[in-house]
């Protein structure tokens, strides 16, 4: 029987092909002969209690200028699906949390979803790196800028940034007499109404951020070490950062250790580490990328892994 797969992300005409993780997915997915149906989150809804899809038919093509194609749009219950990839980018908004209530739904109705919804909901992604503290730099979560700044006197260098925010976007390193303090924890936290990330500046940024992939809590094979331009002090591609493919060290896959048995009691198949120097800073559950370039320096074959591994998840609940 057919696996029918559905895929949950941005709009698919606005993806990077060079770049693009999800596209990968489905690449793995279609060359196992399964079925690919997409949807963006405004497509799902609820009828009567029951999880619905306004879903079309795709197929991916290894062609830059022609790499998807769309059937007709359908009304189906998500749960006629097998798996449905949930991979639309933060920021975890309003949008995203009922998109989350819509899959657990699905999830109810006997669809597997990568990830668990509940897990995306729980684990915020800096929030939930500090559930690790063995594995963390000093870190602070706080709107009050009485504490905030507490923490910047203690620490000197310091890397402000929101709990809900990707690729770098907002994100501020103050250093010691930094004169812009109040007008950089004003603009984060809205004075005072939202909390945010403190974190102590790690120098070994120079040498790269390193994002770890693993799947069921276990690491692939090489990390990509995204190495900040001139002048900047975040590593992410979407901030002008190169990555270059590396072993992983001691360190890291004793971070992985750590953090695996979590990864997997919350089914959280598809993960996505931050590690600066010897020190974790995120875990990405959301839609962690970094699959392409790793697999283009090093031949590996991630997402053709995930899939595997997804199979077997279909196997043993069919048995």
């Amino acid at each position: 029987m057919t696996i029918r797969l559905g895929i949950v992300m941005d709009p698919i005409h606005h993806i990077n092909y060079k770049k693009d993780s999800s596209l990968a997915m489905l690449w793995a997915a279609q060359d196992l002969g399964w079925q690919l149906f997409y949807m963006e989150p405004q497509h799902l809804y609820a009828e009567q209690g029951v999880a619905m899809g306004l879903m079309a038919q795709l197929q991916v093509m290894h062609d830059p200028k022609n790499f998807y194609q769309l059937g007709e749009q359908q009304a189906l219950p998500l749960g006629d699906l097998d798996v449905i990839l949930m991979r639309k980018d933060p920021p975890f908004d309003t949008q995203f949390l009922h998109t989350t209530y819509l899959l657990s739904q699905a999830e109810d109705a006997g669809a597997l979803i990568i990830n668990k919804p509940q897990s995306l909901r729980d684990c915020n992604e800096k929030l939930f790196a500090t559930k690790f503290p063995q594995c963390c730099p000093e870190v602070l979560v706080a709107s009050n800028a009485t504490v905030l700044k507490a923490f910047h006197t203690q620490h000197e260098d310091v890397i402000f940034k929101p709990l809900d925010g990707m690729g770098g976007a907002s994100i501020f390193r103050a250093r010691k007499d930094e004169p812009n303090l109040n007008v950089i924890l004003e603009t984060l936290t809205e004075f005072g109404q939202i909390q945010i990330m403190a974190q102590r500046y790690l120098p070994e940024i120079k040498n790269g951020d390193k994002r770890i992939l693993m799947i069921n809590g276990y690491p692939v094979d090489h990390v990509l070490a995204r190495i900040p331009s001139s002048g900047e002090t975040r590593g992410n591609l979407a901030a002008g950062g190169s990555g270059v493919a590396r072993s992983l060290t001691k360190r890291d896959r004793w971070i992985c250790e750590q953090i695996g048995p979590t990864l997997r009691a919350k089914e959280i198949h598809f993960a996505g580490i931050d590690v600066i120097g010897d020190s974790l800073t995120e875990i990405n559950v959301t839609s962690p990328t970094c699959i392409r370039e790793i697999d283009d320096q090093t031949g590996s074959h991630i997402a053709v892994d995930l899939m595997q591994h997804i199979s077997q998840l279909l196997a043993t609940r069919s048995a």
